[in-house]
């Protein structure tokens, strides 16, 4: 939590975390937005506890997001942003030639529940590089080579059939100052009518013409991970 003390409910667009672990995407949503995140929901009730110890302004839900009615929870009001950060193990590198769980590589499905029934304003997306290959599996759960990025493209023509601009792109939080090298993939789909931005790097590699410039700060080599100062470039 950033701020300690009671925040008045002022604003009339809610902000949603699906797959909440610990906070640290509503950590940068928060520094960006300057308000807290009004709904948490994981069904991890040890990730979601830490979340509410870190967040304890928001209202936290503990069930399987795909158990979730968007309309029930949002009592009406309208979503300004959606973000999602599912499971990502059954893509990553990590994870080498094992197989791999259906339900699980599925989850990112939830976005397109949240845009049927409430359509949020803004809709991001955070995983793995490797999300870009979702595809069908084989019968033994290792996932089709021929048909490589074949679901990843029917979710991204899902949100533009319902009137979403979508962009993606694989960003390193080491060019916006955080100690990691890193490289995730982000997406985002808007349906105002307003333009995707994407933040400009604040950080290069030491012997980078835009170091040696003074126009970049020099950028960290070590491992980690920091969703939230990527979110913070992002959202602002």
């Amino acid at each position: 939590m950033i701020r300690k003390q009671f925040i008045l409910d002022l604003v009339n667009e809610l902000i949603v975390d699906n797959f909440a672990g610990g906070g640290g995407a509503s950590t940068g949503i928060e520094l960006a937005g300057g308000r807290h995140v009004d709904i948490a929901i994981n069904h991890n009730l040890q990730a979601l506890a830490m979340h509410q110890a870190n967040h304890p302004q928001t209202l936290h839900i503990p069930e399987d997001v795909f158990a979730v009615d968007p309309q029930t929870v949002t009592k009406g009001r309208p979503v300004g942003l959606a973000w999602f950060s599912p499971d990502c193990k059954h893509f990553s590198k990590a994870k080498g030639g094992k197989p791999c769980d259906k339900r699980i590589r599925g989850l990112a499905w939830v976005m397109l529940h949240w845009v049927n029934e409430v359509r949020p304003r803004v809709c991001m997306l955070e995983n793995v590089e490797e999300f870009q290959t979702w595809c069908p599996l084989t019968r033994q759960g290792a996932p089709r080579k021929w048909r490589k990025g074949w679901f990843f493209r029917c979710f991204v023509g899902a949100l533009r059939r319902r009137g979403y601009a979508v962009e993606f792109r694989e960003l390193r939080a080491c060019d916006y100052g955080a100690p990691t090298i890193r490289k995730r993939l982000f997406l985002i789909a808007r349906c105002d009518g307003r333009p995707i931005v994407w933040p400009a790097a604040t950080h290069g590699a030491p012997d980078s013409d835009g170091v040696r410039s003074g126009r970049l700060a020099r950028k960290f080599h070590t491992r980690g991970e920091d969703r939230a100062r990527i979110l913070l470039k992002l959202l602002v």
